[in-house]
């Protein structure tokens, strides 16, 4: 018997099933004939049912099939002119997947056939292919958003007292025998009581997740026995990653998943962050495969060279730029992050080179449409969006240009963190901008909190390689120690790698607690990767975007049980004390009253710091005196946000030095709280009075405090 199609709605875009059937719709301008393909199991190389879809609302075509189900597998065959040269690449022969799928199935098997041009051909992309790419495709799968969120709420963690964990679903879960090995490397992990444990004690409020939208393997990287697998490769931005899924026959299962892993977190009060891809796709330049946007619209998806259609514009080192400028892919992304909020409630997203976003012809602008629409949209300017402020086209540095709203992977604050440490003479000034915050970058029109405080991220070394390597060891990678960063900000202090010299060992271990107890006593929000905190090591690669080995996963064996005690304490501590965590900006003016400032700094002789003293390049030690009266903050009842005062000393010199406390005006007396280079010490015992002198060691951080709310303290919410 025939079936039965109706004409169907134009929205939502996507397949969409409503209990009875389901309602498919795809955007395209330029195509002169879309096929819809049904797949009648998973198992069949080719469809066995093409179906036209007539209907066409504006530029989305769209039909609605009584009596499909979830699970029902299905792409698009797309039609119109193959004129690469205008920018159009439209080839039938190819099945392509849905953007908007919610669920994809299987892995792609790298063939030429996924290639729309005739892969050898000396005309390259110019030629044609006619070979049918579908035995060789993956497939969209129709899914049903029914779940049961038992009442899930996002957990609303305020910006100020936020704790972010850069981590990667499979590396941080893959070698941790606490998880049950059928499960580990999947969502089902990351929800695992023993992962959700370790986040709590640690301190952890929000996990921010490397790339879990489905992306592809390179077929180049597969040729030479590696994968993508950072995943910073997107090719389905509302599809969960299947390769992070417990194998399941079931076609929800990837979705249900994910959406349980989320709701574990939040049960445990902790947010999940994604870091999401939207400025390219998989699909590369000219000369990669036609999977989805190339074959359904090329030129109203990509970003084109304007004198010769045929080639992309590149502003991130992957071939090809979502062109973000044009409605239907601002629309794309909009519905994607709409999406992952509503459907599998996301707290926020971390936006990969989110400056080629933002990019309105070639200049990147602060007014544009981009920006325009994300700040106006009630649903995705309520949760934490965070920029990586920067790509690699022409004036695309854009730490502190983000507007208002925004939070921003502060790249200055990691590259002086790590000059400052390393002895670089002419960093005071600088250090102590990073340290309260970054007011040069974002005191304008937003708060500290808009600076995203980290040392080291998934991209680059280690914590643990940052002081053992001076050079970056990437030969694993093929490509000849050619790729990375070469200039690193790091040092090995004698010997290059692992090392049994107990000298060299103390001072890299020094160094790894005043790198963190600088995290963590900065102003802003602090950022760790996953690892850092048990002295993770990759080796010395510092691009291990290829590595889905032990180079990349977290060694949980080989844990530092005293750096994760270290860095557990730092994180507790800054939990507990508003002053570490202001919601505004210091004013460096006496505090009504009170005829102390909110903060001021010092130098080793006990007196204030002058405009001249920040000039000399030769001072590698500082001090700064944090006044727990000078929050200038409420809490939600109106109360006055009031905490305890503190001083902090720094010294970056290879030399001791004999610090003088200030006099009794600041404090009476004063007790140790950490010392970075007696770590192990006994807390709190030792006990100094106003203008004692106080030695601090070469490479050292010593914090005290000055005890003044006797019943608790009153903290942000």
């Amino acid at each position: 018997m025939k079936k039965i199609y109706y004409p169907g709605k134009p929205f939502p875009i996507g397949a969409t099933w409503d209990g009875n059937g389901v309602n498919f719709a795809i955007f395209s301008e330029n195509a002169s004939k879309i096929e819809l393909c049904l797949f009648g199991s998973a198992a069949d190389e080719v469809e066995s049912e093409k179906i036209d879809l007539d209907e066409r609302t504006g530029h989305i075509w769209h039909i609605y099939i009584p009596d499909l189900k979830p699970g029902q597998q299905y792409g698009y065959r797309v039609s119109g002119p193959y004129e690469p040269e205008n920018g159009h690449r439209f080839n039938s022969n190819k099945l392509l997947l849905d953007p908007y799928a919610k669920a994809i199935s299987g892995t792609i098997d790298w063939n030429n056939a996924l290639f729309g041009y005739e892969v050898g051909n000396e005309q390259e992309d110019v030629s044609f292919s006619e070979t049918d790419s579908a035995p060789f495709m993956t497939r969209s799968v129709v899914i049903d958003p029914g779940f049961d969120w038992e009442n899930d709420k996002p957990p609303n963690i305020a910006y100020y007292n936020t704790i972010i964990y850069e981590a990667h679903v499979k590396g941080f879960t893959k070698l941790n025998p606490e998880i049950p090995e059928e499960i580990r490397g999947t969502y089902t992990a990351m929800g695992h009581p023993a992962t959700i444990d370790y986040l709590k004690n640690l301190g952890i409020t929000a996990i921010e997740l490397m790339p879990v939208h489905y992306f592809l393997n390179d077929g180049d990287l597969k040729q030479k026995g590696l994968s993508n697998y950072w995943g910073y490769n997107t090719l389905g931005f509302f599809a969960p990653y299947a390769g992070y899924s417990v194998p399941s026959a079931l076609a929800n299962h990837q979705v249900n998943e994910f959406k349980n892993m989320v709701k574990q977190l939040h049960k445990a009060g902790v947010e999940v962050i994604l870091d999401v891809v939207y400025n390219h796709t998989a699909e590369g330049n000219q000369l990669g495969p036609t999977l989805s946007f190339k074959g359904i619209d090329n030129a109203a998806y990509y970003r084109l060279t304007e004198d010769n259609n045929r080639f992309y514009m590149d502003y991130t080192g992957t071939g090809n730029t979502l062109n973000a400028n044009l409605p239907n892919v601002l629309r794309l992304i909009m519905d994607s992050l709409r999406y992952w909020i509503l459907e599998m409630h996301v707290d926020g997203f971390r936006f990969d080179l989110a400056a080629t976003l933002a990019r309105e012809l070639h200049d990147v602008n602060q007014l544009s449409a981009f920006f325009d629409i994300v700040h106006q949209d009630p649903v995705i300017s309520q949760v934490k969006l965070i920029a990586e402020p920067w790509d690699i086209g022409e004036g695309g540095y854009q730490v502190g240009k983000f507007p208002a709203g925004w939070g921003e992977w502060n790249g200055k604050y990691r590259d002086s963190v790590r000059d400052y440490w390393n002895g670089t003479e002419g960093m005071l000034g600088e250090f102590a901008n990073r340290i309260t915050g970054s007011a040069d970058l974002y005191g304008d029109y937003r708060r500290p909190t808009a600076s995203i405080n980290f040392i080291t991220a998934h991209d680059g070394f280690t914590l643990t390689d940052l002081v053992s390597y001076i050079e970056k060891h990437n030969e694993a990678n093929g490509e000849d120690n050619h790729d990375g960063e070469s200039h690193n900000r790091s040092s090995n202090y004698g010997v290059e790698g692992p090392t049994d010299d107990p000298m060299i060992v103390e001072i890299r271990n020094r160094q790894k607690r005043n790198f963190l107890a600088t995290l963590f006593l900065s102003q802003g929000v602090p950022m760790l990767l996953a690892g850092d905190e048990i002295g993770r090591t990759q080796r010395g690669n510092n691009n291990s975007y290829c590595q889905d080995n032990e180079i990349s996963w977290v060694d949980w064996e080989k844990a530092d049980k005293d750096l994760l005690e270290f860095t557990r304490k730092l994180i507790h501590l800054r939990r507990n004390h508003a002053a570490f965590s202001r919601k505004n900006w210091f004013r460096g003016e006496p505090i009504k009253g009170k005829g102390i400032e909110d903060i001021t700094w010092f130098q080793p002789n006990g007196s204030k710091m002058t405009p001249e003293h920040w000039d000399q390049n030769f001072a590698k030690s500082i001090a700064v005196f944090l006044n727990g009266q000078g929050l200038h903050a409420v809490n939600s009842e109106g109360e006055k946000v009031v905490d305890d005062n503190f001083y902090i000393i720094f010294n970056a010199s290879d030399q001791a030095i004999d610090y003088k406390l200030p006099g009794e005006d600041y404090a009476k007396d004063w007790r140790i709280i950490f010392d970075t280079a007696r770590y192990n010490q006994e807390e709190g015992k030792q006990l100094y009075k106003a203008a004692e002198k106080i030695k601090i060691d070469g490479r050292s951080v010593i914090l005290l405090q000055h005890q003044l709310i006797k019943n608790g303290h009153k903290k942000h919410e």
